[in-house]
């Protein structure tokens, strides 16, 4: 029971997930490996709610990552490393 909500109230609540798709895709496999871990390795039975709150802390780092580049904008140059 606390699995299907955990699935589908919890981990996709609109305040909580990444932006992008790309981003979703990624926090709902951490999600799901996090649960799964957590049931199989640790004595906790019900390891949803832990693995939607590990995963929340990570969603700055995941929008980060995927957010896409603005069409037509100009990206900083990286610094060359001084060899001629």
């Amino acid at each position: 029971g606390g699995l299907v909500i955990g699935a589908f109230f919890m981990a996709t609540d609109m305040v909580t997930i990444p932006i992008t798709k790309g981003g979703q895709i990624i926090f709902a496999v951490g999600a799901g490996a996090w649960t799964a871990l957590i049931r199989l390795k640790g004595g906790y039975p019900e390891g949803v709610c832990y693995a939607i709150l590990f995963m929340n802390m990570l969603v700055p780092m995941i929008d980060r990552l995927t957010y896409p580049v603005r069409y037509g904008a100009v990206l900083p140059e990286k610094k060359s490393s001084g060899q001629a």
